[in-house]
């Protein structure tokens, strides 16, 4: 069984070797980690090429730029029967990848918890879980969605069923990937956390962002969900008929 982890980087180069050298101590010598790189103009691939490590593989993204096809670039690239999702400036702790790969031995994807930091890794919540009741629910997470990609591992059997991705920009391929798991198999939310959720203020993602806090109008929100639930069931009948496989 081979494991890739995909690393969408842009400008990183203040936080990446922290986070790929978190990485590299835990996955075995046949996994990979892909690094889809959006046209970074500092140091961040001299910085990851001089780690030197043959498990590392490094790819441009060339389409459209922007976190989400970024993330989809290096999704394409990965060989992986197993596939973890991880940002440039978080940390994996300890454990994390033998407890998620015990995980999916009986589930398709899983979630793991994750403590919440500032730029220097002091935490300021110990579960990320416990600020947005993180757990399954297609309704819940259209809601509020609790499925983060920094957390996030899952089988090939799901990265299957969600390709090609929504074209819909409102809809975010984390959260897109958890409710097709959903539909198609089983998830796990594990209360463990295993990464330092790092908040700085580079940070692409703002915690805000994932409730109701945004500066977004009403009607752009409830557009969102609805692209959203539109989109899950249509998926979901057609999974069902046996025309998404």
């Amino acid at each position: 069984m081979k494991v890739s982890v995909c690393l969408a980087t842009y400008n990183g180069e203040k936080f990446i070797s922290e986070q790929i050298t978190s990485i590299l101590q835990q996955i075995g010598q046949n996994d990979e980690i892909i690094v889809s790189d959006d046209g970074s103009a500092d140091k961040t691939l001299e910085i990851i090429r001089n780690i030197n490590d043959s498990r590392i593989k490094i790819v441009i993204n060339k389409g459209k730029k922007g976190y989400t096809p970024n993330f989809q670039n290096a999704l394409r690239a990965a060989v992986g029967d197993i596939i973890f999702l991880s940002d440039q400036d978080d940390v994996w702790m300890p454990g994390k990848y033998n407890t998620v790969l015990e995980g999916l031995k009986e589930n398709d994807l899983v979630v793991t918890n994750s403590m919440v930091t500032d730029e220097l890794l002091n935490v300021t919540n110990p579960s990320f879980f416990s600020l947005y009741n993180s757990g399954t629910g297609i309704l819940k997470n259209i809601i509020c969605c609790t499925y983060y990609g920094s957390c996030m591992a899952f089988n090939r059997k799901v990265l299957r069923h969600s390709m090609p991705f929504p074209k819909n920009e409102e809809v975010a391929i984390d959260l897109w990937m958890g409710l097709v798991a959903e539909v198609t198999g089983k998830v796990k939310f594990i209360e463990q956390p295993y990464l330092l959720y790092r908040r700085s203020k580079n940070t692409v993602t703002q915690l805000g962002s994932l409730l109701n806090r945004s500066d977004r109008p009403f009607i752009m929100k409830l557009y969102k969900r609805w692209i959203l639930l539109t989109s899950i069931l249509k998926f979901a009948f057609l999974h069902k008929l046996g025309l998404k496989k």
